[in-house]
Parts: structure tokens; sequence; C-alpha cells
């Protein structure tokens, strides 16, 4: 990814007509090869509807907006391979939710289908209840609903993402976060699911670049200065195979490109090497151009060829001809052993199965009318048969229907076969559970057991790809609690909920009877507001929790006695307040002096406002980092790629307070170091050395544990800001025999 310089917007009136004219033109230009009579006609009056609705509004960086419609439109048809009523949707995907334009003037003018797809990309603007929901995971939810009736709803929102993602430069630093952490935690995933690797790799790239600014800027200096090595390697390592390949008649392209930053930043994070040592800094891909009935014997005849002049690594292959992923991903992957003693990944596919991999569920409509393979036409349906099960009954409590969503659209598959052996395609880690919601709810509510390859085996067995699994029913089993520890999919986990609501709402109906009776000896009405005000008492969610609390004894009615009643309503006791009076200690204690303001909380002066550094990421001054109001901890500072930041910005993004350091060398702050060598004499001594001696570094805590020649050690130090750790960081890799050195996320 190239950085983007942002040029200063400085455009006339007629050189703006100009511009907007030359992005139409290459829309339809794209369009041209399924252009039908009457479509071109229709472009244009999507067009000018969009460009009269949007012609006062402008976007953040000057440009006028009806230029985000067409680029969006551009990236349907060129990047995802969508046709022409996407297209006219994209264009208007905006109108609705920011223009005087009605739908019903969208159905009127293009018919109801296509209005209902704009319904479906126009956000919600009703007010959300915040206690189980936010109005952005609302918004996630219902774009997630419409999945299932016209997946072209999600396909023109990733556009409209990716378009936004490119264009962040001019956003304010929280709107680049909120919408950056938006990006990786819901449609990067849906890009990735839906087959779109190359929109999937470029959305995380951008986040990164956002998220991650150093990092980023980093791999990206590093990449471009390694470019012409990369290409010497690639040049030396295909030729051989490239000379077979023409010498056996294979019609075919052959190139190297490289991985993406997201990708290699996760390998040095989770592998824990440096820059020089990921193996696969790029992937060399083969596309074959053959007959559908030749191709999966042709990829392997390249794979044949391949692995005659460099040995392969036989862990590391990955066979999705036989059996395809379930959003359609179809190749053989190997990695081998290439010259100089490099790792070099290889791809092989043809060219319908390079078409999957690039335009994923787009292709999947485009060959539907040609001849596809039963085996992929059924893997595409099962899947969304399967995403309409999880969808036909959301959860009321949007969070966790997200998170379980979320879940199943990162995962691997594993495949797993019926006694008749029928196959059955489930998230890794799934248990003999989720396997019998996968076959039918009354199956799942009744498991007590499984049968694993003829052995017996309990509910919460994790399965293996290639299992053979039967289930084991009894018409006693029910459902319970626990169950929801064990199962991953989805599926179950909203049949479990299912079943125990049904069942706590019978229970609860016994407690409804006990307080009605209770309420009618007191001579007062069930009504709704002395239920209201009794939830509220109680501290309930709800009416039927009240009554649940009530069926299992963990409420005692007795109580109500303290209850005043006016005619026929209850008046709950009124609370003891408590003094005013604070002692003085506890507010200093609270708020930070003037001295120790090391952070700067935009639009509040920073001595009034009390706040926290979060555990689950210790920022020091320097790091990139967000406030996020808590319910119940006031304000707390977050490093930008903390592991919960995604989620938080992404869900909570109206939560989050804009914060930047500001130099005080008078406070220090505890963050912890892993470093990992050889175990040689007096390596402690250099490191307590470097940082007690020549650093002038406190060391809080020490742990060293040595095994087989490694030793592990886990340093707690207090430093002043992120310059002083980066120091310390390079001075320790420095020494001999040290392999890594690294923050530690918690300290």
């Amino acid at each position: 990814m190239e950085t983007v310089v942002v040029q200063k917007y400085n455009l006339d009136e007629e050189q703006e007509k100009k511009e907007i004219v030359r992005h139409y033109r290459a829309l339809l230009r794209a369009l041209k090869p399924r252009l039908k009579k009457g479509d071109r006609e229709l472009v244009r009056t999507a067009f000018e509807m969009a460009a009269d609705a949007h012609k006062e509004m402008r976007r953040k960086s000057g440009e006028p907006y009806i230029l985000h419609p067409l680029a969006v439109a551009q990236i349907c048809v060129e990047e995802i391979g969508l046709g022409v009523r996407s297209a006219i949707c994209a264009l208007l995907h905006d109108t609705v939710e920011d223009t005087e334009v009605t739908l019903e003037d969208v159905s009127r003018e293009f018919g109801i289908e296509i209005a209902h797809i704009v319904d479906g990309l126009t956000k919600i603007s009703t007010v959300i209840d915040s206690s189980t929901s936010t109005a952005q995971a609302e918004n996630f939810k219902k774009i997630l609903l419409t999945l299932a009736d016209d997946p072209r709803v999600i396909l023109i929102k990733l556009a409209d993402r990716l378009h936004n993602m490119r264009t962040l430069d001019s956003m304010s630093r929280e709107k680049q976060l909120k919408i950056a952490s938006e990006t990786v935690f819901i449609y990067a995933p849906l890009a990735h699911r839906l087959g779109l690797y190359n929109i999937k790799s470029e959305m995380e790239d951008l986040a990164m670049k956002y998220t991650e600014q150093q990092t980023y800027r980093e791999i990206a200096k590093r990449l471009k200065e390694t470019k012409r090595e990369r290409t010497r390697y690639i040049n030396e390592f295909i030729k051989p195979i490239k000379e077979v390949l023409q010498e056996e008649g294979f019609n075919f392209e052959i190139y190297g490109r490289p991985k993406s930053i997201h990708s290699i930043h996760n390998k040095i994070k989770t592998k824990g090497v440096a820059f020089e040592e990921v193996y696969d800094l790029f992937a060399i891909r083969i596309i074959l151009d053959s007959a559908l009935d030749k191709e999966k014997a042709d990829c392997w005849k390249v794979y044949s060829i391949i692995t005659d002049f460099y040995h392969p690594s036989p862990e590391r292959t990955r066979d999705w001809l036989s059996n395809p992923k379930s959003n359609g991903y179809e190749a053989l992957h190997v990695t081998v052993m290439g010259p100089n003693g490099k790792w070099v990944e290889v791809q092989i596919r043809s060219k319908r199965m390079n078409d999957y991999a690039e335009k994923g569920v787009a292709a999947h409509w485009r060959y539907k009318e040609g001849s596809q393979t039963p085996q992929q036409e059924s893997k595409f349906d099962q899947w969304f048969t399967q995403i309409r099960e999880i969808l036909s009954n959301p959860d009321s409590n949007t969070l966790d229907f997200l998170a379980d969503f979320k879940s199943n659209l990162f995962t691997e598959e594993i495949y797993v076969y019926t006694p008749k052996g029928d196959l059955k395609i489930l998230p890794v880690n799934s248990t003999a559970l989720d396997f019998a919601y996968s076959i039918h709810s009354a199956v799942g509510n009744k498991c007590i057991g499984a049968k694993v390859n003829y052995k017996l085996v309990p509910l919460s067995h994790k399965l293996r790809s290639g299992d053979q699994v039967e289930i084991i029913t009894s018409n006693k089993q029910k459902p319970s609690e626990d169950w929801l520890n064990f199962v991953l999919t989805a599926k179950a986990k909203s049949k479990i909920k299912d079943a125990l609501k049904e069942e706590k709402r019978k229970v609860a109906m016994d407690g409804k009877a006990a307080l009605e009776r209770k309420l009618d000896h007191m001579k007062i009405s069930a009504s709704q507001h002395n239920i209201n005000e009794l939830v509220q008492f109680y501290k309930q969610p709800s009416p039927l929790d009240l009554y649940y609390q009530v069926a299992v004894k963990n409420i005692d009615l007795k109580e109500l006695r303290q209850f005043s009643v006016l005619g026929d309503k209850l008046e709950p006791p009124k609370p003891v307040k408590l003094p005013e009076h604070v002692p003085e200690e506890h507010i200093k204690h609270q708020l930070p002096s003037k001295k120790d303001a090391e952070l700067i909380i935009f639009g509040e002066s920073s001595d009034k406002i009390a706040y926290k550094l979060a555990n689950c990421c210790r920022p020091i001054p320097g790091d990139d980092v967000f406030g996020f109001i808590t319910a119940s901890e006031g304000l707390k500072i977050h490093r930008t790629n903390c592991p919960n930041a995604a989620q938080l910005l992404a869900n909570y993004g109206h939560r989050v307070v804009k914060t930047k350091w500001v130099k005080n060398r008078e406070i220090s702050f505890l963050t912890g170091l892993r470093i990992i060598g050889m175990d040689d004499v007096g390596v402690i001594h250099k490191i307590t050395n470097i940082i007690s001696g020549e650093l002038k570094v406190n060391i809080s805590a020490l742990s060293i544990e040595s095994k087989e020649g490694l030793f592990e050690g886990l340093i707690k130090v207090y430093v002043h800001d992120k310059e002083e750790l980066d120091e310390l960081v390079e001075r320790l890799k420095k020494l001999d025999g040290i392999q890594s050195v690294q923050r530690l996320e918690e300290s």
C-alpha cells in the first residue's frame, strides 16, 4: 500500500463538472460488457438523481459528495464484479439517509428490488436501548440481517467502507480510529467470509495505517527497501518452473505478490520474529487456463512439476481442490524450500477458481447461470442456509448476537461426516453438541452424548476433520446453562438460549401467579405501573426476570410491606440520603494534581478529570491512545492497538474522548518486557546492567526461567515514556544471544 499524500482541494466549478463526468464515464466503461437494452438510461437516471440530491453536499476533503457514490459504484463493478442493478443501488446508497429523496421515489423510478436494497443500505436512526446495544451495533445487525435476504446489500456496503477507508486522511483522528476499528471488527471478517480476499487485505492494511501508525510505516518502508531483492529472488525461483510448464503446453500466468502489511505484522507478532525472518513475505501464484473437467488434474500436475524442483513441507500443503472452503475458495497451496534456504508459498488455481478468489460471492452468482460444479453449488448454498439459520432468530441482545456471528466469520473449518456419510462443515473447535445442532435444533436439545468414530464421547468433545459422528438423544434431556460454555456455533448458542428462555418463562409464570396473589391480598392490582415499580425496586432487567426471581425464591416478597399505597398505585420507599460531605483526602486521591496531569483531555481542563490507565494494555506516554468513558470506572485510557480497542471503538464509538500526552518527566509508568535468548553465563548481569546501570531505569520485578539452553525473562520496569522504553528495547536487542524483546500487552 502506498501512503497517500493529501492534496489541498482547489478545483473550480468548471473543473469539478469535468471531474464528475470523467468518473461517470469511467463507470459506464466498466459496465459496458454488462449493459443490456435500456440499462444505460437507468444508470443515467440514477446518476442524475444522486447528483441532484447531493448537489449542495461536500465531503470532508472539500470535493463534491457525488464523487463518493460514483467511486463506490466503480468498486462494486470493477473490484467485486457486480452488475448494473448493484451499480444503481451504489449510486443511490446515501440518498434516502442524507437527502430529500424517499424510498417511494426510488421504488417508483427503479422498482421494488432496488428500493429494497437501498433500504438495506440506510442506517437505523431510531433511539436505541443502550443497555443491550448501541446505534452502531444495531446498524451492523441490520446489515447482517439483509445478508440472507440479498447479499448485494453487504457487497455494496463493503465497497462503501473500502472507499471511506481509502479517503480517511481528511477525517479527524477520533473518526479515523472509530472507522478503522469498525472495519477490522466487522467489515474485514465479512469480506473474508464472502471470499473477497483482496478487499479484506486492503481493509486490514488501511486500518493498521491509522491504528498502529508507526509499525505500519516501518513495515511499508522495509517492503519498499527489499522490493528489488524480492523481485530478483522471485525470478530465480520461477525460471525453471516456467520452462517446464511451457514445454508441457500449459496456458498459464505466473507471478509473485507481496503479502499484506497486516499479515506480515501478524507473523512478526505471533511468531516473535524480526522482519528479516518472516519467510513468506510473498506468495507465488500460478493461474491456469484449463477446461472445467481438467482443472483438478492440471493443478496436481503443476504441483508435481514444482516439487520436482523444490522440496515441499507436508504439513503446510493445503488441498482446497478436493474440499473447497465454504465461501467457495478453491486452490492448491504448497510451501516449498526455495533457493538460499527460504520457504516459499505457491498457490495453484485455474482462471475460474481465481475469479472466485478475487470476486467471492459475486462470482458465485455469475457462474450460477453457467456450468457450475454441483459440489461448488451445494457448498455455497449450505453456507447461506447456515447464515439464514443464525439470522432467523436474532437474539434480543445485539452485542451477543454480533459476537456470536463474528466468531463464526473468521474461523477455519473442519469437515465432519454423519453416519450415512453426509458432509457437514463446522468451525474449528466445534463440539459434538455443535454437530447435533447443525443437524436439527430438536436433535441438539435432546442430545445426551455422541459416538465419534464408533467411540462414546461427552457433549463437550471437540471434533476434528474427518470424524464420523453419531448423535445419541433422550426425550428426558433438556438444555442447561452450562451448555453455552462449550458450544461454538452461533446456531447452537441461539437455540440453547431460546430453550433456556422458554424454560425460564414457564418457571416465571409460577412467580407471576405468586406475585399477583400477594398483590391481591394487599388489595392492589397487578397493573403495568405497579409491576414496573417493582421491577425498578428489585433492580431486575424486565418483568419476566422479576417473576422468575420470585419463583426461585431469590426475591422475598415480605419487602412489599415497605411500600406505601396511594389509591391503586404502589409507591416505593424513599432511599436514605447519604451526607454530602466527602473527605478531602478522597478527592485528592481521585484527581491528578496539576503537576501530575500528563494527559490532555480535549474539551476539558485535564486537572478536573480523573482517569485510569487500562490494565488490558497499560499505556505509557508516547503511545497512541484514546480515552473511553466506562459505565462504572469513569474515563479509561487505552492504546489504539490494545486487544480490546477494535471492539470498544466499533461498538461504542460515541464514548470515545480525544486525548494526547504532554511531556512530563516526573512520573514513571510500569510496563513489562518479555526477553528470550541463549542461556549463557552472565546474561542476567548484562541485562540488569543495561537497565539499571546504563539507562538508570528502575526494575519493579524480574523473573527468569531457563530451559534446555534457552531462557525466558519477564521484567517489569518503570519508564517515563515510550521513547525511553524503545531505547531500552533496542539496547537489549543488541546484546549477544538475545533472540527477541517484546513489550507485554498486560503488565
